[in-house]
């Protein structure tokens, strides 16, 4: 069974930025690919970046394209969320999960899920 726990949430100015981490129970290789996902106060859960196990591939929202990164810390045994240039609608409790199918843009192919970190970006 895979677990996840995410770490590295917190208040932040808009511009600034913040480091998410997932940390891994179990050998990341064992998953299709990671996903980072959030969902803000009356909203749905939306996913905003995700990174293939077998190569790296990275993939990103729209909204975030440009300005969040994802990566894997193998030392760690990581996957973390660079998030810079924040802005007040990236407010939200942010996730990550694991999919072992191809459909990894369907939120429901994803069969594990950490607890969420608080994001908040605010004056």
């Amino acid at each position: 069974q895979v677990q996840l726990v995410e770490s590295g949430g917190g208040l932040v100015q808009p511009g600034g930025s913040l480091r998410l981490s997932c940390a891994m129970s179990t050998h990341i290789l064992d998953y299709y690919v990671i996903g980072w996902f959030r969902q803000a106060p009356g909203k749905e859960r939306e996913g905003v970046a995700y990174r293939s196990a077998s190569d790296g591939s990275t993939y990103y929202a729209e909204s975030v394209k440009g300005r969040f990164t994802v990566g894997r810390d193998n030392a760690k045994n990581t996957v973390f969320l660079q998030m810079d240039s924040l802005k007040p609608e990236d407010t939200g409790v942010y996730y990550c999960a694991v999919t072992y199918e191809s459909d990894f843009y369907n939120i429901l192919s994803y069969a594990t899920w950490g607890q969420g970190t608080q994001v908040t970006v605010s004056s």
